[in-house]
């Protein structure tokens, strides 16, 4: 189900929130965790019908070796357990989302024929699979206590951030399951979860829809007969629809835990403000890099390793990064070249360089991301060639080109600018949860911004990382 379309804000919503705010009154907190876990998995089953019964299954697998393991002291027993916990999830993720791609490149290796396999990728497999897993490696090190069943199950279904995160730690979410915060619900949630809301779903139908269209039709076909403008346009069109479908969904996924007093992590910090890859990668996707470098670089490098220690964590964790988002080739070259910049960014730190000046380095940051995402945003490392060539020939930069093309797409042209001016000097929607005090300018913007965006729901567009 998606947030920005009918269904969900004219019936599942205004449903699940009744329920919660009628159960919430008999001030018992359990008919209330009841109902949201229902809730969510008819949000879930909704959406992945077919996948419904396994993601049950999955979660009382998973409970089961939570329990064991904190029944048991025994070492090897523990290990035995947390093998068994990161095989059976990492094993699903592999199955629905790397096989096919593993059968392909075994029969181009081998020269074999072996079939693939009819699989879809269930929604939000990417995303509660580490939340799993980070709960279940908190527990084994001792760092939380056995959940209750009922808070376990709620923490992992929890639909806000079911389908595209944030990943929440076990700290973040289950204290406020346990301690009863949902149920001490304040107008100040109300007002967060109104303006968060109706931001996110601004960004997603008013700006990244737009763009997504124009960036899907010239990397799905228009591309041969497009010139170095079109190109350039359809690269900055994914640079910026990404970030307000990504952010988008993220501000609507914070606003709606807020409605039901619950507090999700931040996820972004106004990325392309960054001066450097490092620091990029420390506002984009923040729970998801928190992830990464909690399982794979802590695990590669320690403090006082040397520098070549250093470098091979880092590019090891960025291919882990790219495998994640896709299961083909251009997305490892989009980790690789991550990770080099990232390396390179760390290296200056390390002997002291001095910083660019800071628009210079934002400018350079932003327009290296912008070139490095068109391998991921191909559809293979032939056509990711193919568009760097588009880019650059310049005999596709014909006298009045530029002006031709803002007459034929102004919408395209407006709804660009209109993105990189709140990218880069509008504050962001953090700021929304951090305010105390809300005012009517604040209420009737987010009534502008939620109108305008039902008025524009013409269609459901599924959200871009529904695909990871």
């Amino acid at each position: 189900m998606i947030f920005s379309s009918y269904r969900f804000l004219l019936i599942f919503f205004p449903i699940t929130l009744l329920g919660y705010h009628l159960l919430r009154r008999t001030g018992r907190p359990t008919p209330v965790k009841l109902w949201l876990t229902a809730a969510s998995l008819v949000f879930y089953g909704v959406g992945q019908p077919d996948f419904l019964l396994g993601f049950c299954l999955s979660i009382l697998l998973n409970y089961a070796i939570l329990y064991a393991l904190d029944r048991t002291k025994r070492l090897w027993l523990r290990r035995a357990l947390l093998l068994a916990a990161i095989l059976w999830n990492v094993g699903l993720l592999v199955y629905f989302k790397y096989a096919n791609f593993l059968l392909q490149n075994l029969n181009l290796l081998l020269r074999t024929d072996l079939p693939l396999l009819s699989t879809i990728l269930p929604i939000g497999i990417s995303f509660f699979t580490f939340q799993i897993l980070a709960c279940t490696v908190s527990l084994y090190r001792g760092d939380c206590a056995l959940p209750a069943p009922l808070d376990y199950a709620a923490f992992v279904t929890f639909f806000p951030q079911l389908i595209v995160g944030p990943v929440v730690r076990e700290e973040e979410l289950m204290p406020q399951l346990r301690e009863g915060r949902f149920l001490r619900f304040s107008p100040r949630d109300l007002y967060r979860g109104v303006m968060l809301f109706s931001c996110g779903c601004a960004k997603k139908i008013l700006l990244a829809d737009t763009m997504i269209a124009y960036a899907q039709g010239f990397y799905g076909g228009s591309m041969a007969e497009a010139g170095a403008v079109e190109a350039w346009a359809a690269v900055f069109s994914y640079v910026f629809a990404y970030y307000f479908d990504f952010s988008g969904y993220i501000d609507m996924a914070r606003g709606l835990g807020y409605f039901f007093g619950v507090e999700l992590p931040i996820n972004f910090d106004s990325p392309y403000r960054a001066r450097d890859f490092a620091d990029f990668w420390r506002r984009w996707n923040m729970t998801i890099s928190r992830f990464f470098n909690d399982a794979v670089f802590s695990n590669l490098f320690r403090f006082g390793d040397r520098v070549p220690k250093l470098i091979f964590a880092t590019l090891a964790t960025f291919v882990v990064s790219g495998l994640w988002h896709g299961a083909g080739w251009h997305y490892i070259a989009w980790g690789l070249v991550n990770g080099a910049l990232v390396c390179l960014a760390n290296l200056r730190a390390l002997r002291g360089r001095r910083p660019l000046p800071a628009g210079l380095a934002v400018f350079l940051t932003f327009f290296t991301g912008a070139l490095v995402r068109v391998l991921f945003d191909s559809r293979g490392l032939t056509q990711a060639l193919a568009v760097y060539r588009r880019l650059f020939s310049f005999a596709g930069f014909r006298p009045g080109a530029l002006l031709a093309f803002v007459g034929g797409h102004a919408v395209l042209c407006v709804t660009l600018a209109v993105s990189a001016a709140l990218c880069f000097c509008a504050p962001n929607s953090n700021r929304i949860s951090e305010k105390t005090e809300f005012t009517a300018r604040d209420a009737i913007l987010s009534g502008v911004l939620l109108a305008l965006s039902l008025f524009c729901m013409s269609r459901v567009s599924a959200f871009l990382y529904f695909n990871f």
